[in-house]
């Protein structure tokens, strides 16, 4: 998505930048992994279609990703910054007639700049771990496919909840990508 090309989230932990094509060859090793292909309900990708993908997440209007970054190791300028990545963010815009609502991967970023009202989660039945770690971010079970083994999860977005995520991403700077990147190497 356009409106994260060049932002840059910081908070005390982790860093989370735009899924750029340097970050591919690292993503596409993870994802050649059976457990996180079925922990994420992913189907594997050749590295061609891992790249076809990371331009699609960059240009989609519906796709608003982020690679998450160990903030200690990045803040380290000598270390590069692939190697710093410990995971992604994905908020999917998937109702074209309502584009307040988001199914995401994980909460971190979206009320502010997007709009969302309702957040959604789709997870395998399996992943007791993912269910859990939702419903301790308050989302509640809206309804179960067994087709497709997955339970659906959502949060919606009123003041109460607004409140208490802009309180908890009250540390999150965001700043420019591109300037941060540029300031990182010249002090190596």
């Amino acid at each position: 998505m356009k409106i994260n090309e060049n932002t840059l989230l910081e908070g005390d932990k982790v860093v989370l930048v735009p899924y750029d094509a340097k970050h591919v060859p690292r993503y596409h090793e993870w994802m050649e992994s059976p457990e996180l292909q079925q922990l994420t309900a992913s189907e594997p990708l050749t590295l061609d279609q891992e790249y076809a993908m990371q331009r699609s997440w960059r240009e989609d209007d519906d796709k608003c990703t982020f690679i998450i970054l160990a903030k200690q190791q990045w803040a380290d300028g000598s270390v590069e910054e692939e190697q710093c990545m410990v995971g992604d963010v994905n908020i999917f815009l998937t109702d074209p007639t309502d584009p307040t609502l988001a199914e995401l991967e994980i909460m971190i970023a979206g009320v502010t700049k997007l709009g969302v009202k309702k957040f959604e989660a789709k997870i395998g039945l399996n992943n007791q771990v993912s269910v859990a770690m939702f419903k301790k971010l308050h989302f509640q079970e809206a309804s179960v496919c067994e087709v497709f083994k997955e339970v659906t999860l959502e949060m919606t977005v009123d003041e109460s909840v607004r409140t208490r995520l802009l309180e908890d991403t009250a540390d999150v700077k965001e700043r420019d990508y591109r300037r941060t990147c540029s300031n990182r190497r010249d002090h190596v």
